[in-house]
């Protein structure tokens, strides 16, 4: 509270403009000069926060993340820009004015709601955390558009909103939190405030959640970005039941259609990797539909078919061997092959990329991915290189 107060002066905002490109390894040096001319605490302040914000730029970009306010909670914990962009824009065009954003954090949602145009009640319980969403609302100009409260979640009223946004606590003084009801406040609470909210409402949660513990009366959806997983989200007074995989950017959405497992049959000339979000939604089997495959084995997410058809809800790989999992064989092939830049991607195996690396020791001018994994149940390994779109 007492550092944000201090940046907030005419000098501390002078002062963050001045050590914005700090080098990490250049802040000793750069703290001794300015404590000549500054208070000691206020130099502290702004070289935390300046590193704070260079750890931003990868979720916020570089602009917003120059003029915005962090904790380090802050800046871990909350949502990348452009999936919060994506969810805003998904309540903006279902008719949505009005937002209570429970849990908000640095204000990282409310910011994104507000530029899509949406009146925000941004609360949280935490006053360091409170201050620093106050700040960027200002910073950002979205002052007019979103309210900043300091309040217990579960004692606010929302009845004068249309639509609420819960995003749980996930992380304790151990970790990051894996049962839902250990959320703050757990999502039994959640999921009780959004069927109340008047129109709409959206419960982000941990992409790993199980299958079973989503509500009948909800849509479950999984966002990728840049092809990694990054949350999970129900949704109520949308589609209850409905299940999709969201990749951005883009976006691109596959639904479920309720297809059975795909069978397992042998490998192909190509092979398929799901984008994560789509495995997260269990969506296999309707990328096995699109691109006519089967699976490599009944346990493991790697379709496997002869003909290319490429999909956005999967990485295609032209497949060249499939042996029988043995380093010996495959340092053999790839001194054959000439190959010094190795990928090794697994699912089903315990062997460590680097492990393997070091095994096989790959040299020469060209490149192969090998997958370690099991085919109809036996260890295995596919080599062979990405398809160029």
């Amino acid at each position: 509270m007492n550092d944000l107060a201090l940046l907030l002066t005419p000098e501390g905002r002078a002062l963050l403009d001045e050590v914005r490109d700090t080098d990490p390894a250049r802040e000793l040096a750069v703290a001794t000069r300015l404590r000549r001319e500054h208070p000691a605490e206020l130099v502290s302040a702004a070289l935390g926060q300046a590193r704070l914000r260079q750890r931003a730029v990868v979720k916020f970009g570089a602009e917003d993340a120059g003029r915005m306010f962090f904790t380090p909670n802050g800046v871990e914990q909350s949502t990348r820009a452009s999936v919060a962009a994506y969810r805003a824009r998904r309540m903006a065009e279902s008719g949505i004015t009005s937002v209570a954003d429970l849990c908000c954090g640095i204000g990282g949602d409310a910011i994104a709601l507000a530029r899509a145009g949406i009146r925000v009640l941004a609360v949280d319980r935490d006053p360091q955390t409170v201050a620093a969403a106050r700040a960027n609302a200002d910073a950002l100009d979205l002052a007019g558009l979103v309210e900043v409260r300091e309040a217990d979640v579960t004692e606010v009223d929302t009845a004068g909103f249309e639509a609420v946004f819960v995003d749980p606590a996930r992380r304790g003084g151990r970790g990051r939190i894996f049962d839902p009801e250990a959320y703050s406040p757990p999502l039994s609470w959640a999921v009780a405030a959004a069927r109340r909210a008047p129109r709409a409402a959206a419960l982000k949660i941990a992409p790993g959640i199980p299958h079973e513990a989503v509500p009948e009366d909800a849509e479950a959806e999984w966002i990728s970005d840049g092809g990694d997983v990054k949350e999970a989200v129900l949704w109520f007074g949308t589609e209850p039941g409905a299940v999709r995989a969201t990749l951005l950017p883009g976006p691109r959405t596959l639904l479920s259609r309720g297809l059975p497992d795909p069978d397992v049959r042998p490998p192909g000339r190509y092979l398929y990797e799901p984008d994560g979000a789509v495995i997260r939604a269990h969506l296999v089997a309707e990328v096995a539909d699109q691109v006519d495959g089967g699976l490599l084995d009944a346990t493991i997410a790697y379709v496997t078919a002869d003909a290319l058809r490429p999909t956005p809800y999967a990485t295609a790989y032209e497949i060249t061997d499939h042996l029988p999992f043995n380093v010996k064989k495959l340092k053999a092939l790839l001194r054959e092959r000439q190959v010094g830049t190795l990928t090794v991607k697994k699912r089903g195996s315990a062997v460590e990329p680097e492990e393997l690396r070091r095994k096989v020791k790959p040299q020469g001018p060209h490149a192969a991915t090998v997958f370690l994994t099991r085919v109809a149940g036996a260890p295995a390994m596919l080599i062979g290189h990405p398809v160029r779109a």
